[in-house]
């Protein structure tokens, strides 16, 4: 096995590093300050933040990391998956890189492990962006649990299933997130709730961003999540659902130019501006 901060490249964009005894696969684009962008479940970062990636590179070296038994990143399912395993992936990721401090953003399981690891290490995160998430258990468990069922998904959403094969079995193996997505469910319902001291103490500026029809997050929650942070800020995406960097990408990334602003010598590329 590779020293843990071995990093082997595998394209221009791609590469694979050893970290908390996985070999996490990861793309990096762009220059600038570091930025590490961190998926949903069952999902990926290019396809959550596909819409943010021509504006952010432009400002950003802009981290794309597969979360354990997802996509590149080869891990086998055993009984549970812990939001604070994630944590440690995280944290182990961004040493390997030497990133002493970084800017954080995620979706929904994403987004849940960036609050946590601003939580568990305020003092690193420079700034935090945390979409489609709630300090709240309900109604996020009882939806997880339910949309989350392979059987469900190969009865009524079938192009879905073969989309997640496609995604996830080359490296995780056949049916490999049959195995995973109702351990996620179930996580959502079992796994301690964040602390809330903790959420307080973060001190980095921070986005939060919720769709305003958002199943899993309700619009009250998502502001009750920007109160408990010192410096936190609320957009509601209009007429939208969950995945809120998909479905508004137009607001969402006017919203992150005006975001990222302060932190940078030159501002963030305009959010309409065409990719290069």
């Amino acid at each position: 096995m590779p020293a843990a901060n071995q990093t082997r490249v595998t394209s221009a964009s791609s590469a694979t590093l050893w970290a908390n005894g996985l070999q996490i696969a990861y793309e990096v684009e762009g220059t600038g300050p570091p930025l590490i962008l961190l998926h949903g479940a069952s999902s990926a970062s290019r396809l959550d933040f596909g819409h943010q990636l021509p504006m952010l590179r432009r400002s950003f070296r802009c981290y794309l990391p597969d979360a354990r038994g997802h996509g590149g990143t080869r891990w086998t399912p055993d009984g549970e998956l812990l939001h604070e395993w994630l944590v440690d992936d995280l944290t182990a990721f961004a040493d390997a890189l030497a990133l002493d401090t970084f800017h954080v953003a995620g979706l929904s399981m994403g987004a849940m492990t960036a609050l946590l690891f601003a939580a568990r290490h305020p003092e690193r995160a420079r700034s935090l962006v945390v979409a489609g998430i709630t300090l709240e258990r309900e109604p996020r468990a009882t939806l997880a649990r339910r949309l989350l069922d392979p059987e469900r998904i190969h009865r009524r959403q079938p192009v879905w299933g073969a989309t997640l094969d496609q995604r996830h079995d080359p490296v995780q193996g056949e049916g490999a997130w049959e195995r995973l997505l109702p351990m996620l469910g179930a996580a959502a319902a079992t796994q301690p709730l964040p602390d809330l001291a903790a959420v307080r103490a973060i001190t980095a500026p921070a986005l939060v961003i919720v769709g305003d029809r958002d199943p899993f997050v309700p619009v009250d929650q998502a502001a009750q999540l920007r109160r408990q942070l010192g410096d936190g800020r609320l957009l509601v995406a209009p007429d939208c659902g969950h995945e809120v960097t998909a479905l508004r990408p137009a607001i969402v990334n006017e919203a992150l130019s005006v975001f990222y602003r302060p932190f940078l010598s030159q501002p963030v590329a305009h959010a309409l501006e065409p990719a290069p």
